[in-house]
């Protein structure tokens, strides 16, 4: 597997375990590799990556001991940014997880910016990874992960989105002023998932 410095290998691990039921991120496991444990260090590989693309170019913030979990942002960024950043991460995910996972990456997120047009415009940021181990949950910390950034947001006066496979956790984003605005039958996955978005008060 091609060479690869973590930034924060205990919270990767912990994005791990709290996504791991998330239909999302069990389909690029399961393209990544037939041997578990190859395919879980991709996993811990991919969640990082995106923490190290939050820290470079959105927000990321994590609990207080820095490793039980992260909440990943991504910012609007001009066209030609966003193009570059957008082609650096397919090609993370065809050299960490291989062209099987990159294939799936591409068809699931195609279809989601496509159901995503005429809710989503160019001014929202975006939740894309949230995640807590799962010791830690229900203990507040999740509400103090997303704080900064609502606030940030807020005083903004911006809007942000989500999109979430997992329905049991509808009810913390609701919690925390989003509504549900779409459901869809996402093919690649074989589930659905929910658009949710928030917008300043």
């Amino acid at each position: 597997m091609t060479p690869y410095t973590f930034i924060n290998r205990p919270a990767a691990g912990a994005l791990y375990q709290a996504l791991i039921r998330d239909p999302f991120y069990i389909t690029l496991e399961n393209r990544s590799s037939p041997d578990p444990a190859t395919a879980r260090e991709a996993m811990l590989r991919y969640y990082d990556y995106a923490m190290r693309e939050a820290r470079d170019h959105g927000r990321l913030t994590f609990p207080p001991d820095r490793t039980s979990g992260a909440a990943i942002w991504s910012c609007p960024l001009g066209q030609e940014q966003g193009k570059t950043l957008s082609i650096m991460k397919k090609e993370f995910i065809r050299d960490h997880l291989g062209q099987a996972s990159l294939d799936a990456y591409e068809g699931i997120t195609a279809f989601m910016a496509d159901q995503a047009k005429g809710i989503v415009t160019d001014r929202f940021w975006y939740l894309s990874i949230l995640g807590l181990s799962p010791d830690c949950q229900g203990k507040g910390l999740g509400r103090e992960l997303m704080a900064p950034v609502l606030e940030e947001t807020d005083s903004l006066g911006v809007p942000v989105y989500a999109e979430s496979f997992i329905p049991k956790n509808f009810n913390f984003y609701l919690r925390l002023g989003f509504k549900k605005v779409k459901t869809i039958d996402e093919p690649v996955t074989g589930t659905s998932y929910t658009i949710l978005a928030r917008f300043p008060g």
